[in-house]
């Protein structure tokens, strides 16, 4: 039998690109047509991911935007980041950006686990507002997985919270490699 870890997961982005939607989809299979803004949630799901067994938390967020301040909470404990923006909103995708750089700024550190979700993929072209390639540069650029997803059509919404597993690993795992630099 082996070792349940735990991870605990924020998921952040502006109001309503779906974020209470894919969780509510990767943890209870379903989507929830209408519901109140989110204040804040969790969800647990054990999850396997390789060979590995999970206790997921996911911390289900209000909506921000860019003059939010980001409480220690947001911080402190958690081992992950998933940043949601919708397709169809422009506005979504640069609030992503400073939620992403108030995050970096507020932990301190060069790395951190983070997966980009474009949400909302489901809806028409016309209504698209941020290309998938735009999507896919500002991952590259942070060094982090994009994916595109709709919770609506439960289109990879279970790929968005394995991917983070394997980032949090894949990140905290590379702390302790060598880097060939040594300090006299």
């Amino acid at each position: 039998m082996s070792l349940v870890r735990h991870r605990k997961v924020l998921i952040l982005g502006y109001r309503a690109v779906g974020k209470t939607s894919l969780a509510h989809q990767f943890v209870e299979g379903k989507f929830v047509e209408c519901y109140e803004p989110t204040v804040e949630s969790t969800y647990n799901k054990m999850v396997v991911v390789g060979k590995d067994e999970f206790q997921l938390q996911l911390v289900d967020t209000a909506g921000q935007d860019e003059y939010t301040i980001l409480p220690h909470s947001f911080l402190i404990g958690i081992h992950g980041y998933v940043l949601v923006y919708s397709v169809t909103s422009l506005r979504s995708f640069q609030v992503v950006k400073t939620l992403r750089n108030k995050l970096y700024e507020g932990r301190g550190k060069t790395r951190m686990p983070v997966v980009l979700v474009g949400n909302k993929a489901d809806l028409s072209l016309q209504s698209r507002e941020v290309k998938t390639d735009e999507g896919k540069k500002l991952a590259e650029s942070w060094g982090a997985v994009f994916l595109e997803s709709s919770a609506k059509e439960n289109q990879v919404t279970q790929g968005i919270f394995t991917k983070i597993i394997e980032e949090i690993d894949r990140v905290d795992n590379s702390y302790g490699r060598s880097t060939g630099c040594c300090v006299m």
